[in-house]
């Protein structure tokens, strides 16, 4: 009678532990959604020594994935901002420009807070109300008064140049908030190529590091520079730069062009339109 009991009482629990072991193996692993980071749209993917938002707007979902970023010189630079809102409004409008194959993010302003001190307000804003006479540099530098495109990883210095001034780099490489949201952004999509817009060079710079030019950042220099008629440069030596966003790119080996804008007042939309379709064109060859 013992042994019939414990037979029993056996095969319950067996028969018990089969249920949920089964229960457990049969449904849905639960996986952390990240689809926000995937999906078309505006997010935010940091933000600013004085807490504004910097923006990234994605269209598409294909492998190929291009990058165009604003303002990284702030209120300085401001129509390099107006011209990447522009972008993503013509992008709303258009989006059958983007190949199948494509991802395109633009991100319009990586320095808001240096925005902010030219303009006066947070976000999109009108060209109208920006000033159109700018001889210094209000608003180049975040708020901690470091030079953004200094504060990268490639050649870094404590103290940097530009033009004849020296500016500040930062106490390390990417110790300000704003380079930090930017190389995480890059880390984390390893895009296939990145635009950077300035002002006022009037050509179209290839980026590069210890290592030199990558190649296809000469064929994208190239592209741009044919569809849009700015210069094509492939080495900047007005005077040494280090720190800069574009050449830490090259050193982890994605291709980046800097392309300088004509004037601090125009945001050349022709013209850039032609390089940004160009671009679209060559990456889109694919499909």
């Amino acid at each position: 009678m013992r042994t019939r009991i414990t037979i029993i009482a056996v095969l319950g629990i067996g028969l018990l532990v089969f249920f949920v072991l089964y229960n457990i193996f049969s449904s849905p692993i639960p996986i952390l959604d990240t689809s926000e980071n995937l999906e078309p749209g505006r997010r935010v993917i940091g933000l600013s020594v004085e807490g504004r938002e910097i923006e990234a707007y994605r269209y598409g979902g294909g492998d190929t994935h291009l990058v165009f970023v604003g303002g990284i010189h702030g209120g300085y630079e401001w129509n390099s901002v107006i011209l990447a809102y522009t972008l993503v409004d013509y992008l709303d409008e258009n989006p059958e420009v983007i190949h199948a194959n494509l991802t395109i993010t633009v991100i319009p302003s990586a320095n808001p807070d240096g925005v902010y001190k030219v303009v006066g307000k947070e976000g999109r804003f009108a060209a109208v109300d920006v000033p159109t006479n700018i001889s210094t540099a209000p608003g180049r530098f975040n708020a901690h008064m470091v030079d953004l495109n200094r504060n990268f990883d490639c050649k870094w210095k404590p103290t940097s140049l530009w033009r004849e001034s020296i500016v500040s780099a930062g106490t390390k490489p990417f110790s300000e908030p704003e380079s930090q949201v930017l190389r995480d952004f890059v880390l984390e999509g390893r895009p296939d190529a990145i635009v950077f817009w300035h002002s006022q060079g009037n050509a179209v710079y290839a980026s590069e590091c210890e290592a030199g030019i990558l190649p296809e950042t000469l064929n994208i220099m190239n592209i741009y520079s044919r569809a849009s008629g700015y210069k094509a440069v492939p080495v900047f030596d007005s005077y040494e730069t280090t720190g800069d966003a574009d050449a830490w790119l090259a050193s982890v080996g994605i291709p980046a062009i800097t392309v300088e804008l004509k004037t601090h007042e125009t945001t050349d939309w022709a013209e850039n339109l032609a390089g940004i379709k160009a671009l679209l064109s060559y990456y889109g060859r694919s499909i």
